[in-house]
């Protein structure tokens, strides 16, 4: 244990839904849902106006819709949220270079490696410019623990939420930790707190009471004598700049239960190709393929195999996924398909046999293509399938410019033209087809406007525009349009 509280834990707030409000200002102050939207989606984030009516993070879609009906539910945007991430890592990197992100939205800092004083008026400083550069970069808010360990950092965090800072003093943590419950522990999940409250232990100070041999004798060596350690504050952790990946992986969940075999194939196929494309990314090979299946009753099996040696080529994941699937019976139906790779390298072994399959499965699929001139319409032109507009997707229209989709439906899809920096939007609605609505990328959650001032003006103007624009009229709501759930 440390004799000052050095080390800083980060969390930011309702990052999903927060990142949301700041960039559509007609959801600021309102109940924002972000997750799955479908009728088996799950919730990633709530905002706090919809926490006050019981929607929590990993809580069912079609539950958080029955507590709070009129939140607006948003599918994610990963390329929005990894951006504003990389602006916090980078400012805490300026901290320290001992820096362990654990996601997008929360890290550790060791300020001591830093150069901070160890001293509480230094490093409660530090904590609060921390705060003012995030929300001068970012206009979001993140809560800041710090503490003598990291366990203790994390819960100082908590504790701080929502915008705050909380520093514990390092001698006063049994004082802290004592009436909370147990679960407030790392590694105390429902499993491990049942067991214990069968034996009459409910607080941290009761866990530490019972002792090491009794937790020891309930919960097995490693873990009991991990937590007797934890229940008196004790936590040598370090803060670990590199966490290297164990495995990269990606999986669906469907609305509707796949029967169809070749579908279920078909969808197997597609989660190999984007785990691929993960892989590469990261720079990295595997060695052992894994598949997930979840059946219509929940229950759910895994299946792997280990190849001769560590790589990255499409053709020999996707030929082992397929295998690995025709050992499972999918005929009760498919709610969830998942692949992954395991065995990472920062390299890869050649495999003259996989490039043949690849080669081969190449030539069918060329062979397989349509003739030059077929699947084309009436016009000669190729035909291109139908848009999805997802609530929340980011859009760009010729005559209105940015804003993002509301709510679709019925051949229909509306859209509220706003931006992070203007007032309010105006909705309306246009056909799903629409040649003038295409989707847009996200646009900077500050500093958009003219000299990084709120401007009522659209990030990409739209061609219509003259250029001195017509002043805006009179109200910021709605005016034209049809005003569409977006649920």
């Amino acid at each position: 244990m440390r004799p000052a509280p050095t080390i800083l834990h980060l969390d930011m707030d309702a990052f999903y839904a927060s990142a949301e409000q700041a960039a559509k200002p007609s959801l600021r102050g309102k109940p924002v849902v972000v997750g799955g939207i479908g009728p088996r989606g799950v919730v990633a984030t709530a905002s706090y106006e919809a926490r006050v009516f019981g929607v929590r993070s990993a809580m069912p879609t079609a539950q958080a819709r029955r507590l709070c009906p009129n939140a607006a539910y948003l599918g994610p945007r990963f390329t929005l949220y990894r951006q504003v991430s990389e602006a916090v890592m980078e400012l805490l990197h300026e901290l320290s270079p001992l820096v362990e992100p654990l996601s997008l939205d929360e890290a550790f800092v060791d300020l001591e490696a830093g150069g901070v004083p160890a001293e509480t008026a230094a490093v409660r400083a530090v904590g609060e410019k921390l705060r003012r550069d995030i929300r001068s970069a970012t206009g979001l808010t993140g809560s800041v623990g710090l503490a003598g360990a990291k366990m203790l950092a994390k819960i100082a965090s908590e504790a701080a939420k929502p915008n705050g800072l909380v520093v514990i003093e390092p001698g006063t943590e049994r004082e802290l930790l004592g009436p909370m419950t147990v679960r407030t522990l790392p590694g105390v999940g429902p499993a491990t707190a049942e067991t214990l409250r069968r034996a009459g232990i409910h607080t941290v100070a009761e866990t530490a009471e019972a002792g090491e041999a009794e937790l020891v004798r309930l919960l097995g060596k490693a873990h009991g004598a991990g937590l007797y350690a934890m229940a008196l504050g004790r936590d040598d952790r370090p803060v670990v700049a590199e966490r290297d990946a164990k495995s990269i992986s990606v999986e669906d969940t469907f609305e509707v239960d796949l029967t169809d075999r070749t579908r279920v194939r078909t969808e197997v196929l597609r989660l190999a190709d984007r785990c691929v494309q993960r892989l590469r990314a990261a720079g990295r090979s595997g060695r052992t393929v894994v598949i997930k299946v979840r059946n219509y009753d929940f229950s759910t099996l895994t299946r792997s195999e280990t190849l001769r040696g560590p790589t990255d080529d499409p053709g020999v994941i996707r030929e082992a996924a397929v295998r690995l699937l025709e050992a499972v019976d999918t005929t009760g139906g498919v709610r969830l398909l998942g692949v992954g790779v395991s065995g990472l390298a920062d390299f890869t072994q050649e495999d003259l046999f996989a490039q043949l399959a690849t080669e081969r499965e190449a030539e069918e699929l060329a062979k397989a293509a349509p003739e030059p001139g077929g699947g084309t319409g009436e016009s000669g032109e190729p035909e291109e399938r139908p848009r999805r507009w997802h609530p929340g997707l980011d859009v760009v229209h010729e005559e209105y410019g940015a804003g993002w989709v509301q709510g679709s439906g019925v051949g229909r899809v509306t859209v509220r033209f706003e931006t992070p920096w203007s007032a309010p939007g105006r909705v309306r609605t246009f056909a799903v087809g629409d040649p003038a609505l295409r989707p847009g990328e996200p646009l900077p959650l500050v500093g958009g406007g003219p000299e990084g001032t709120q401007s009522s003006e659209p990030a990409i103007l739209p061609k219509s525009l003259s250029p001195t624009p017509p002043a805006p009229a009179e109200g910021s709501e709605p005016v034209s349009g049809e005003e569409m759930s977006s649920r």
